[in-house]
């Protein structure tokens, strides 16, 4: 072999190593900006440039273009331009031609608009993937404006900052998010969310489902300052309402026959008391059940959660939660709201100190006899819309049908009673027995509080369509079934049935069943009634009407819960350790955060939608694979979405999506 071939062999060795270690250099590159910035390997087009085959006497031109996907580079021929022998016919230079074609397209490209060639084989079939079930190869990009709210809660800074000291190679905090994605579009099982992360665009499983349960101890470890953090940044977002903090509690049961054991050591005699008791559920369910307490401010946004044992008395958890929520809020002035069950005279006493104030729901029924005859004296009422005069008799003689009356239906009247005496309102506290045991006993100490009873006769007529309803379905009882063989409880409709038992000259008794008239009377007589107690002076500034309208504002609270158990599937949860319980609920309250704020960022720009028409939206926001050059939208730009690209500014009302341009959209988020 002469020297001139061995030095052409070398350089082209040379040659052929330098651009490897070029190319190699470059994924290397592309791979650590990809990571740090948070995207996954998606198609990428790297370039446009002209292909023809050099050695034929008479080559086709195309336009040619590269992708990425992964680490697999491949190029694609995506416009034919000609022949050379058919170019010949309008060009001289069909070479230069051709080159001139693709800086046409390559400009096209900078302006959004190419026209692209593709050939489709109706025969080929799919590729194996090798899983047990077919998934769908849409990708997600509803999550998008749910990411931008994660991100700016700053979220990724606060688990480098708890875990700086620790030895946690897992990402935390991509397991958060993707947790939080899940609970909202497509709530499941923690192993259920980590099957299905592949359907978000730009996002792979870069940890294991080890990962997940090992970062829900992570969350219950910094479980007081992670609650802080989501408060504090959640001004980022939208300016947070604490003049009012609405506080409520609710169940959530779990799919297991036995209870967690309590634990007592015998050393210190510390009680370590499982999560999972038996105790009061409103779905009668004979199983084991979690408490969970909530605060909201007075947008209906969350503040602070705490999980306790099912078995607890729910006014226990009042006051310590309230306390911490005082320690975020840097101050006390607040208003403590929340129904007749978690107003006990320990929380009225804790919320009358400091500039603290409270407003709770009072059972009329539970008042005193002297304030149940302040209460349906009729006099001293007044209209709470103008303040003016009105009697109960009044409102329950007008014409409800007429349209002239419409408004005075749809209105109320209020009257104000004075109660600084605690047993007037017939308040109760519980006290710990010698045997471990809560024992209810009335209570002596004294409030300066008022007693706002409102009564609205379009309340009345719904309480008593809703009775006739109920007796109705007593008497249809007593005329199908032995009334023997019925279940009776105390506020069914077997209230109303009442036995007699007549016995003459020594014979043994009969009996017989009705329906009890004292009992609908005596129901009757608070028809229409609504009471609340607060420490602040209803006469002042004629506040009544301001008082009465945040006490309205609990049902907020209830509809939080009803999306986390409804629409975000928190119950049943399918986990048993005591910290993955917790962990759990703080994922589902960190979703439920997530999605208030973004309702709170559409009411921004003058939208309202209900959950279901958010969720509906950004569950089909799904876009499609075409052949790795592009992304098609498979769905079309109703007005939740046209409200989020005002809201947010993302720009997802494209009917095609560049891959680069979605991997920027995601870039921009996650700066």
């Amino acid at each position: 072999m002469t020297d001139t071939k061995i030095a052409a062999k070398s350089y082209g060795a040379l040659f052929f190593l330098q651009n490897f270690l070029y190319f190699l250099l470059y994924g290397v590159v592309r791979f650590h900006n990809m990571w740090y910035n948070g995207a996954v390997f998606q198609p990428e087009v790297l370039c446009v440039k002209l292909n023809y085959d050099r050695k034929s006497k008479d080559p086709t031109y195309f336009i040619q273009q590269g992708i990425r996907n992964g680490k697999k580079v491949t190029t694609k021929n995506i416009k034919r331009i000609g022949k050379h022998s058919e170019l010949l016919a309008i060009t001289d230079d069909p070479l230069a031609y051709a080159k001139e074609q693709v800086r046409l397209f390559n400009e096209q490209v900078k302006e959004g608009k190419v026209e692209i060639q593709f050939k489709i084989d109706f025969e080929e079939k799919l590729v194996a993937s090798g899983n047990i079930t077919s998934k769908s190869q849409l990708k997600n990009i509803g999550y998008f404006p749910i990411q931008q709210i994660y991100h700016d809660l700053h979220l990724e800074e606060f688990f480098s900052q708890v875990l700086a000291d620790r030895k946690i190679t897992f990402p935390c905090n991509d397991i958060n998010r993707f947790l939080t994605y899940g609970r909202i579009l497509d709530p499941c099982s923690k192993a259920g969310t980590y099957d299905r992360l592949d359907t978000y665009y730009g996002m792979e499983n870069t940890f294991d489902y080890q990962h997940i349960l090992r970062h829900l101890d992570v969350l219950v470890d910094n479980f007081d300052v992670y609650m802080e953090h989501l408060f504090t940044n959640s001004n980022n977002v939208v300016k947070r309402n604490t003049s009012v903090c609405y506080y409520d509690c609710t169940n959530y049961f779990f799919e297991c026959e036995h209870e967690d054991d309590t634990y007592v050591d015998p050393v210190t005699g510390e009680i370590f008391r499982g999560l999972r008791k038996y105790g009061p559920s409103k779905e009668h369910r004979p199983t084991p059940i979690v408490q969970m307490g909530l605060f909201m401010d007075g947008n209906g946004i969350p503040i602070s959660m705490c999980i306790n044992p099912g078995s607890q008395n729910e006014q226990l958890s009042a006051v310590p939660l309230e306390h911490k929520i005082t320690k975020m809020f840097g101050s006390d002035k607040f208003i403590y709201c929340a129904d007749g069950g978690l107003g006990s005279y320990a929380i009225r006493e804790y919320n009358s100190m400091g500039e603290r104030a409270y407003i709770v729901t009072q059972s009329v029924k539970k008042l005193s006899a002297v304030m149940k005859e302040a209460v349906f004296a009729d006099c001293d009422y007044r209209r709470k819309s103008n303040n003016e005069p009105m009697t109960i008799q009044g409102m329950k003689e007008f014409d409800r049908m007429k349209e002239e009356n419409r408004e005075l239906y749809d209105d109320k009247i209020y009257k104000v009673l004075v109660a600084d005496k605690a047993i007037d309102t017939g308040l109760t506290e519980k006290v710990l027995q010698k045997n471990g045991k809560y024992r209810e006993q009335k209570v002596k100490g004294q409030l300066q509080q008022y007693i706002i009873v409102s009564f609205s006769r379009k309340m009345l007529e719904y309480q008593r369509y809703i009775r006739n309803a109920q007796i109705a379905r007593a008497q249809k009882l007593l005329e199908t079934k032995d009334p023997e063989m019925i279940k009776k409880g105390p506020n069914d409709v077997t209230r109303f049935i009442k036995r007699t038992s007549v016995g003459e000259n020594g014979e043994k008794a009969q009996d017989s069943y009705v329906v009890d008239t004292s009992i609908i009377e005596e129901e009757e007589k608070y028809d229409g009634y609504y009471a609340i107690a607060t420490n602040l002076d209803p006469r002042k500034h004629n506040d009544a009407a301001r008082i009465l309208d945040i006490s309205a504002n609990r049902y907020k609270i209830e509809d939080c819960f009803r999306v986390l158990k409804t629409d975000f599937e928190a119950r049943p949860a399918y986990v048993s350790n005591h910290n993955h319980i917790i962990g759990h609920f703080i994922t589902c309250y960190t979703a439920l955060l997530v999605y208030r704020l973004l309702e709170a960022k559409l009411e921004q720009t003058g939208h309202h939608f209900t959950i279901d028409q958010i969720l509906d939206t950004l569950k089909a926001m799904n876009v499609m694979n075409f052949q790795d050059t592009f992304y098609a939208a498979t769905y079309d730009c109703g007005e939740v979405c046209t409200a989020l690209n005002a809201a947010f500014g993302l720009g997802l009302n494209r009917k095609y999506y560049e891959p680069k341009a979605l991997n920027k959209k995601l870039k921009k988020i996650l700066k």
